[in-house]
């Protein structure tokens, strides 16, 4: 069966395409990457979307706009994906999982009530002829759970032969607008947590700046051009959510510019704009090394827009050897054949598979939920549903080498 996975993340910046071709072999779940991409939002509708986050008020009519405006946009980012897999001779796309995009996350004093992901999927069936599976948040959360991450899914299936052969827990940290990190142990259950802004605080603060137009730090530049404000920096970790004990989840609800403008006043200074990337930079360094020494492993794989900043992925690995001499190995998910830049929309093609095969896509010990769900809903293709198929509960995955296109 092949998925398309499609998920716009915390970033806010483009939408990530992944078409997968899922064979089941008893336990073993085969995996071949046919097609990945990315699509860019058009300037206006991003200028829309983050005028409408957190912490800015929206009305009713800004959700729907919205949510038919991104449903759209991902229509044509399916579509695109599609014709791009077809002309170099793809096989048939069976179903799409979106992912959507999240507009609010409800965390109320560590508990999630409620998420919010716009982009309506009858715009993709309609444009696609394919039936969608979305909404894939909403059954973990009502059990109970975060509903994040569900990348965890995907992490423990790749990490389990490094698992098996390491005599202690492994990891896999998704650098996106927010960090999270999924810790594997031999012989336990997974857990999983978000850990706080990767590049969220900084893209905020360089999309704002008028000195510049970009809307994120290409390569870690200004952060590499700039020096770290110790004061400033006491502030930003003094934030109780880092002292929260996983299962919990975050996002832009609380991570935004006014938290960071907000810190700057109560540290009491100012800070030029290199300065301040280089802080928040560094806050991420030094929460995500936090996460990391606090789960016990010694290597860590890396995913998402973070590892295209060497400064930062740096920092994460300084962090760590300051307070081991050396003895946590950080790389990417490239290193057992994922790649790194499209892994959650990878994770969400998976997930879309198991729904189709009524097979549970949430893994309750990272997310606390009470039990494993089924996730998603179902928006048939014009034709009809498509016939769900049967499949054993896979406990490993195999990256088969194919040619991401």
């Amino acid at each position: 069966m092949r998925v398309l996975g499609m998920i716009s993340g915390t970033s806010h910046d483009g939408i990530d395409v992944a078409i997968c071709d899922f064979t089941s072999r008893g336990g073993e779940l085969a995996v071949t990457v046919e097609h990945v991409g990315s699509t860019g939002y058009a300037a206006s509708l991003r200028s829309e979307l983050v005028a409408a986050l957190p912490p800015a008020a929206v009305s009713l009519g800004d959700v729907t706009r919205l949510d038919t405006l991104i449903g759209q946009a991902f229509a044509d980012a399916a579509a695109a994906a599609l014709a791009a897999h077809r002309a170099r001779g793809g096989g048939p796309v069976d179903a799409i999982c979106s992912h959507g995009q999240t507009v609010y996350h409800w965390v109320d004093e560590g508990r999630a009530l409620g998420t919010l992901q716009l982009g309506q999927p009858a715009w993709i069936v309609e444009r696609t002829g394919l039936p969608v599976v979305s909404d894939v948040r909403a059954a973990d959360l009502a059990a109970g759970g975060q509903g994040a991450p569900l990348v965890c899914l995907l992490d423990q299936l790749v990490l389990a032969p490094l698992v098996s052969a390491s005599p202690g827990p492994v990891a896999a940290l998704n650098l996106g607008g927010i960090a999270n990190l999924t810790v594997c142990r031999p012989g336990a259950d997974p857990y999983a947590f978000d850990i706080g802004p990767a590049n969220a605080l900084v893209d905020a603060v360089v999309a704002a700046d008028p000195s510049t137009q970009a809307t994120f730090d290409e390569g870690g530049a200004l952060g590499a051009a700039g020096s770290v404000v110790p004061g400033l920096l006491d502030v930003l970790l003094a934030e109780p959510y880092y002292r929260q004990d996983p299962p919990k989840s975050t996002g832009k609800e609380l991570f935004h510019l006014e938290y960071v403008r907000d810190a700057i006043i109560r540290w009491g200074g100012r800070a030029s704009l290199p300065d301040l990337v280089a802080t928040l930079a560094e806050l991420t360094a030094q929460t995500v090394a936090d996460a990391v020494l606090s789960s016990g492993v010694s290597r860590v794989l890396a995913s998402g827009g973070g590892v295209r900043n060497p400064v930062l992925l740096q920092s994460i690995q300084d962090a760590l050897d300051d307070a081991t001499d050396g003895a946590v190995e950080v790389g990417t998910t490239a290193d057992v054949g994922l790649d790194p830049d499209c892994k959650e929309a990878i994770a969400f093609a998976l997930i879309g598979w198991c729904t189709l095969h009524g097979l549970p896509g949430n893994v309750p010990s990272c997310t606390g939920a009470s039990g494993p769900r089924v996730l998603g809903r179902l928006s048939p293709s014009p034709s009809g549903l498509l016939p769900l198929g049967q499949a054993d509960p896979p406990t490993s995955i195999v990256m088969v080498d194919g040619a991401p296109r």
